[in-house]
């Protein structure tokens, strides 16, 4: 009868899985320190696992969506009072960007204006030589 080395076995794959583990909270410990997305995506690739056995770890699942809340919320905080722009600045910015159109409204008249006289004379001279006898 042989004997039981199971033990064995399960002593490698309980090492096996700290390995994995320790590969993975460095990994997002690293993403997290370059200041980068976290995801699951690019922490399993960074740590060399699969994303499901990132999302069936709970507590390495509840930091990676901590993080990425984190990040979500930091990025969609609002200006601060003191930086936003006044009405009055905004009223004016309005006034200056209608100004400018209104510029250029009367610049691109003026210029179809040129255009048209100056294809309207080239026509003219072109039937003006063709109207124009040969001399003999």
């Amino acid at each position: 009868m042989r004997a039981d080395n199971s033990r064995h076995i399960v002593a490698a794959a309980r090492n096996r899985h700290e390995y994995t583990r320790a590969k993975a909270i460095q990994a997002l410990r690293e993403i997290d320190a370059e200041g980068t997305a976290v995801t699951f995506d690019i922490v399993a690739r960074a740590a060399g696992v699969s994303r499901s056995w990132l999302y069936a770890q709970p507590d390495l699942r509840a930091e990676i969506e901590r993080l990425r809340s984190e990040r979500q919320r930091a990025s969609a905080t609002p200006v601060p009072v003191r930086q936003r722009a006044s009405d009055a600045s905004l009223l004016r910015r309005l006034e200056a960007a209608n100004e400018r159109t209104r510029r250029l409204t009367e610049e691109n008249r003026q210029l179809r204006e040129q255009l048209s006289r100056a294809l309207g004379d080239l026509r003219a001279a072109r039937l003006q030589n063709l109207t124009v006898p040969a001399p003999r």
